[in-house]
């Protein structure tokens, strides 16, 4: 397999990882690993995920098992920017389901889908173990908004689309 299927920086980016645990487990970076994949990539192809198991030393069956079983791992393209809103019970209550709603008329989509420009893609989300700050949405797994009125989701929508 090409070395070239990720940058120099994302290699020792995992290397990074790897370097965390005891060299006959170097498989423990896997989700590391596929995060950083993902950061450079937009999304997990196959066959970068069989590079990851290759670099890891591990079955593509267990990277494939982790990849699919979390949801902040995507597996076909998506928008510049992945919002994931939380409907579990708790923010369900909390106004989950509204902002959810709220979300889907103002992009026009509705959950798995993506806008006709490729700026946002829609997704449901598990807990985020955010409870109180419900309800929550998280814009490319990396920053939680909390507390989101359609007030709120409206900036967000305007500072994502500059």
């Amino acid at each position: 397999m090409s070395s070239s299927m990720l940058s120099t920086e994302a290699l020792r980016k995992i290397d990074r990882e790897v370097a965390k645990y005891p060299a006959d487990r170097k498989q423990s970076a896997v989700m590391s690993a596929l995060a950083i994949a993902q950061d450079e990539k937009g999304w997990l192809a196959t066959e970068t995920m069989d590079f990851i198991a290759d670099y890891l030393e591990m079955p593509a069956i267990a990277v494939y098992e982790v990849a699919t079983f979390y949801n902040m791992y995507n597996l076909k393209p998506v928008g510049k920017y992945k919002l994931t809103v939380c409907t579990n019970l708790p923010c369900a209550l909390s106004g989950g389901n509204q902002t959810a709603d709220y979300l889907k008329q103002k992009l026009g989509i509705g959950f798995n889908e993506t806008t006709t420009d490729g700026l946002f893609t829609l997704k449901e989300g598990e807990c985020m173990g955010s409870c109180g700050d419900a309800p929550v949405l998280l814009v490319n797994n990396k920053r939680m908004c909390s507390f989101m009125t359609e007030d709120q989701i409206d900036k967000l929508l305007e500072e994502l689309n500059r």
